[in-house]
């Protein structure tokens, strides 16, 4: 299955790089967060793959420069002022669409994948130009307090201050801190501000799915720490076909159509969501955790989810075997190869013409 992932992967990559979230009408898009999650199963192959994501990325950074420079002087009032986090297919900002743009976590993680790759040895940074554009990210994150500036979240929700974010926001630091200039204390200061949430995601979501990140990739969360968190989100957000993101999660709720996503949380308890790459970032996680035969279980839970083998839909309604049109979901592809690579020790390679 192996084989059959990585094409999804292939048919969702552009030319250029990037990676659209899926192929359904809903999800033709570009995220900078689901290019870096799609792009981490490449992180230890050769043939540039890998590297291609991010100079896209570079390139689109520079595209916005202005408005980067901008956010590096002065905090933004209004969400339309940050950098945007979902694109056209042709890498354009959408201004026909209110979404919810105030997302530190992608910054945190586009900076994560670049000290990533540069630790592997990765050409990441092609010149000064790349070079100048990391360390104002870096510059950025320090203007708006990171720390304890709400933002919208991975999931592009209402604001708040969000472990998963502060947590992004600081790996990503720490992994370029060697290649440009990163501030005495704002690693600190994210740190601080991760353990007095801990262990809630934000005021609102005592667990949440995106708390796997703490422990996976960015392994801000280890041991002791990690392990309650991976507990939590079993016992409180775990399903029979997925993770559901939070309790009372109106998206693709069961209720959704018919009552729309204005009501309290507590209206959609039992009827949430079960997102499917949720399974396999158990298993990453758990094999983290050094617990190689749970990392298994979860590996192979997501196999016997797959509509066709390598395919995994976006999610699964709320107690069916009915999955969404977001059908497949790179991101679900992506986490399904990491852990399938992890648990079993062994590096997919793919032959020249399916890498392209």
């Amino acid at each position: 299955m192996l084989a059959d992932s990585y094409r999804v992967l292939d048919k969702l990559r552009l030319p250029n790089g990037l990676y659209l979230a899926s192929l359904s009408s809903d999800y033709r898009y570009i995220w900078i967060r689901d290019c870096v999650y799609m792009s981490l199963p490449y992180l230890d192959h050769s043939g540039g793959l890998y590297e291609q994501t991010y100079y896209r990325l570079f390139d689109l950074f520079l595209e916005y420069e202005w408005k980067l420079d901008i956010l590096c002087r002065h905090k933004p009032t209004w969400e339309w002022e940050y950098l945007h986090a979902r694109y056209s297919g042709d890498v354009r900002e959408i201004h026909d669409q209110n979404w919810g743009h105030v997302q530190h976590d992608m910054i945190g993680a586009f900076l994560f994948g670049v000290g990533e790759g540069l630790a592997r040895g990765k050409a990441m940074l092609r010149g000064e130009a790349d070079r100048r554009i990391l360390q104002k990210l870096v510059t950025y994150l320090a203007n708006v307090e990171y720390w304890h500036d709400p933002d919208n979240g991975m999931w592009e929700e209402w604001r708040e201050v969000h472990a998963s974010s502060v947590g992004a926001c600081a790996a990503g630091l720490r992994a370029v801190r060697t290649y440009v200039h990163v501030p005495d204390g704002l690693i600190d200061n994210g740190l601080a501000a991760l353990l007095r949430l801990y262990p809630r995601e934000s005021a609102d979501k005592p667990a949440d799915l995106a708390q796997l990140s703490l422990v996976y990739p960015y392994r801000v969360l280890t041991g002791l720490p990690g392990e309650r968190i991976v507990e939590q989100i079993e016992r409180r957000l775990l399903r029979e076909r997925g993770v559901i993101r939070y309790e009372g999660d109106s998206y693709y709720s069961t209720l959704e159509r018919e009552h729309g996503r204005g009501k309290p949380l507590s209206f959609y308890y039992g009827t949430e969501a079960e997102w499917t790459f949720g399974l396999p970032w158990l298993a990453l996680c758990h094999f983290e955790l050094g617990r190689r035969e749970e990392a298994q279980a979860y590996v192979k839970r997501t196999e016997e989810l797959m509509v066709e083998p390598g395919v995994l839909p976006e999610l699964y309604y709320s107690g069916r075997a009915e999955p969404n049109p977001n059908t497949p979901l790179g991101w679900s592809s992506a986490m399904y190869i990491l852990a399938k690579e992890a648990v079993c020790g062994i590096r997919y390679r793919q032959p020249e013409a399916d890498a392209g």
